[in-house]
């Protein structure tokens, strides 16, 4: 599976665009995007954005690879990863129906009241 620093570089040497060229375009150093697609820095959500429309990519491909990698960053060696992703989509899909829950819930954080035990 291709991280979303490879990913975008397979796209950029495609167009065969330069590192250069790219770095302007987003108002970034060209060595910070070197480390981007390097994977040893982290994109923010609008430089996904505008790499997405300066590369003529596919913005949905390109959140999902950012988003994907900054799930694995935060769980990494984590022994329960697993179950706590299947207890987050399941908040995800809980909170999507009723809107009202979901902007209280990013208000305080949705936790679970439970130690053990999961609502969702």
């Amino acid at each position: 599976m291709e991280t979303f620093g490879a990913l975008i570089r397979r796209i950029r040497t495609a167009r065969g665009l330069l590192l250069r060229e790219v770095a302007a375009n987003l108002q970034v150093d060209p060595s910070f995007l070197s480390r981007i697609e390097s994977d040893t820095k982290r994109a923010t959500r609008e430089h996904v954005v505008q790499l997405a429309a300066f590369l003529k990519a596919d913005e949905n491909e390109l959140l999902i690879a950012y988003l994907s990698d900054r799930i694995i960053y935060e769980l990494q060696g984590e022994k329960l990863a697993m179950k706590a992703m299947s207890v987050a989509e399941k908040k995800i899909r809980y909170l999507a129906k009723t809107p009202r829950l979901r902007n209280r819930a990013l208000k305080r954080g949705a936790t679970c009241s439970s130690p053990g035990k999961s609502r969702w």
